[in-house]
Parts: C-alpha cells; structure tokens; sequence
C-alpha cells in the first residue's frame, strides 16, 4: 500500500496544486523547448522568492545546470529559424525532449513511492510527445505550404515566450496554470489534428513520383 506520509513529504514544498501544476507545465514545455525549460525552472528556484523546487528537481537550480541549458537554448533559438536544419534538429530531439519530460515529472513529485514515480514519468512523457508531435507537425505544415519566410521564426519565437510564460506562471500561480494547461492541451490537440492534415498532404506532394513520360507518337504519313 501507498503510504499517505511519503505523498505529503514529497509534495509538502510547494503542494499538491503546485506539485500537479509542476508536473503538467514542465514536461509539456520540455517537448517544445527543453532548454529553455531547463534554464527559467533553474533561475526561478534560484532567484524567486517563495518557490522552491521539490526534492532531486532542486539540482536545476544549479549553475552548472543553467549554464549549459542557457547555451544550448541560444544554440536552439539561432538553429530554428532555419526551415532545413530546423526540421533537423526537431527529428533529433525527439529522442531528447520526450524522455527528459518523463524525468522532470518524475523528479517534480519529490519523495514519493516508485510506482507514483513512475506514473508521473508516463504522464510527463505523454504530455512531451503530445506537445513535441505538436510542434513538429506545425513547422513541417509552415515549412511546405510555401508561406512567408517570417512564417517559422514568428512560431519559434512564440513558442519560446510560451515555453517562459507557462513555466513562470507554474511558479506564480500554480490553479491558473493548471487552468491554461488544460485550455492548452485541448487547443493542441485540434492543432495537432488539423496540421496533421496538411504535412500529410505536403509529404505526399514532395514523395509522389512523376509518372515517365511516354514518346510522342509520330504523326501519320
């Protein structure tokens, strides 16, 4: 059985609202943009007076965490603004984002048993691939449907201000977040759905073979 004393110590720092908000708003967030993920929950248990991180998730608010994730965001915000490399670089973190949100959210629930660990892990990494499929099947429709070039930097630049307002509003008020997370995720799943649409129309149209063309007949004599 599940003791109730080990769900309160690992949730005690910030509670339960916190706790679920925490969980929901970093693993979502990390499958847009991990590092960015990374480098504002750091900053904000460094610097924010009244939130704190619960449990293991602490060690975010280290430098040689920060420092890093600070970089490879800079790294990120120059790369997607690129339609090639940034299709590139999204197939790569596919295999990055999902499993790094299933960790957050394991490490968000603090002391708790393994099994509830393991649940929040599920949840964080479903919550990733949801909001990374999202993601990516956007920029692939922005991509091929031939519109302005300003196009793909404007998403990225929205999704990295979504990304640190998602997070800041987590730390600042954890009922509202969970409020917009729920608004957030059924908007992206009809997002998902509708673009979905289109990049499999846009794939269909850049794999469909040619069919060859046959000779001319000639002309009767």
């Amino acid at each position: 059985m599940i003791d109730p004393t080990a769900i309160a110590a690992g949730t005690d720092a910030m509670g339960l609202i916190g706790t679920l908000a925490l969980v929901l708003g970093a693993s979502w967030t990390a499958g847009i943009n991990l590092y960015a993920t990374l480098a504002v929950l750091g900053l904000l248990h460094r610097y924010a007076e009244g939130f704190v991180l619960p449990g293991d998730m602490a060690a975010l608010g280290s430098y040689w965490v920060i420092g890093p994730a600070a970089f490879m965001y800079a790294v990120e915000f120059f790369t997607d603004k690129v339609p090639a490399i940034d299709s590139l670089w999204d197939t790569v973190h596919t295999f990055i984002r999902i499993p790094a949100g299933a960790v957050l959210a394991g490490m968000a629930v603090g002391e708790v048993p393994l099994e509830m660990q393991l649940a929040a892990g599920i949840l964080g990494g479903t919550l990733a691939l949801g909001s990374h499929a999202t993601k990516s099947t956007t920029r692939m429709a922005a991509h091929g449907s031939g519109t302005s070039p300003v196009t793909g930097p404007s998403l990225s630049i929205a999704e990295d201000v979504l990304v640190i307002g998602t997070i800041g509003l987590v730390a600042a008020n954890p009922m509202l977040a969970l409020v917009v997370m729920v608004v957030m995720l059924a908007g992206a799943v009809l997002l998902m759905w509708t673009f979905w649409r289109v990049a499999k129309r846009v794939w269909k149209a850049l794999f469909r073979k040619t069919p060859p063309r046959r000779p001319a007949k000639p002309a009767p004599a």
